[in-house]
């Protein structure tokens, strides 16, 4: 303590009671004291704030989803954000009016399973018949004209009804390999029918029947037996036929050969379209060449249908 501290001290002292007052030294103990409590109580509370905030860390750092403390159970929740263009996506089924399930529409149009559909038209130009290979091509052209498109079946007239549009032309054809000059090997009757819509899948069954209930006609001085054939792969269905009889020569005599005739019939939509292979001076139908020209005629159609 200072001189002039100690002798302001003694002063006051004679002027107050001298039992009231502690001595210098007792006062700079209890002072000393005073300082060192408040700094160990300083100390202890700032390790007390640490290591609580070191328990609360290790407690947060060592919790899994299954202790996170959620809302009360009575507390609502927030509601969900909902993105400003939510992109839709398709949903396996949900309730419709009735309250059944109901499938959602993906969000792309579905795939187009077999062939486009096919337009009704209600004229038939030149470009709907198919032209005959360079092969095949007698050079003598095709002629258009009236007549039956199907043979006789017994007095059947399958197709006969719901027509709206028919042509008919007449085709020589030859084989490849046939020398030029020579008589063609073989001649179409050729046909396209437009009918109403349903008519023509009902004429091709009405043909199957014809063909089914007359497996045997008189023709001229001998029988005709008609049989249908297998036939796929022609537009949307098909009916082949074939009528077989024996050979006759120049005087109506059986020779023991057989003439066979084939005829297709082939739809398209509501078109169908008949090759009738009719020979040439008593010639039989070749199967390839039959075949060859009703995929020729198919193109023909579905190009003009377009």
């Amino acid at each position: 303590m200072s001189r002039e501290l100690t002798g302001f001290y003694r002063s006051l002292a004679e002027d107050t009671d001298p039992r009231g007052l502690a001595a210098p030294d007792l006062v700079r103990r209890y002072a000393d004291r005073r300082a060192r409590t408040r700094a160990a109580l300083g100390v202890l509370t700032a390790a007390a704030l640490v290591g609580g905030t070191a328990v609360g860390a290790q407690f947060v750092l060592t919790a899994g989803p299954a202790t996170r403390v959620g809302p009360p159970a009575d507390t609502p929740a927030p509601p969900s954000p909902v993105p400003s263009n939510p992109t839709p996506t398709p949903s396996a089924a949900s309730p419709g009016p009735s309250g059944s399930a109901s499938q959602q529409p993906p969000s792309t149009s579905p795939t187009r399973v077999g062939p486009p559909p096919v337009r009704t038209p209600t004229s038939i130009p030149d470009s709907a018949f198919f032209a005959l290979a360079a092969a095949n091509d007698t050079g003598a052209g095709a002629r258009f004209g009236e007549g039956q498109v199907l043979p006789a079946l017994c007095g059947a007239e399958p197709g006969a009804s719901g027509t709206v549009r028919q042509r008919v032309r007449s085709v020589p054809f030859k084989l490849a390999g046939t020398p030029e000059g020579n008589i063609p090997d073989g001649l179409y009757r050729h046909s396209i029918t437009i009918y109403r819509d349903g008519r023509a899948a009902a004429a091709l069954d009405e043909l199957r029947d014809a063909v089914r209930d007359c497996a045997e006609q008189p023709v001229g001085k001998v029988k005709s037996r008609q049989k249908l054939l297998p036939s796929s792969g022609y537009g949307d269905e098909s009916v082949l036929f074939e009528m077989r009889k024996p050979f006759l020569d120049v005087n109506d005599q059986p020779t023991g050969d057989e003439e066979v005739r084939l005829i297709r019939a082939i739809r398209i939509g509501n078109v169908v379209t008949v090759l009738w292979e009719q020979g040439w001076e008593g010639s039989s139908s070749p199967k390839s060449q039959v075949d060859a020209d009703s995929r020729r005629a198919v193109l023909a159609i579905r190009d003009w249908l377009r």
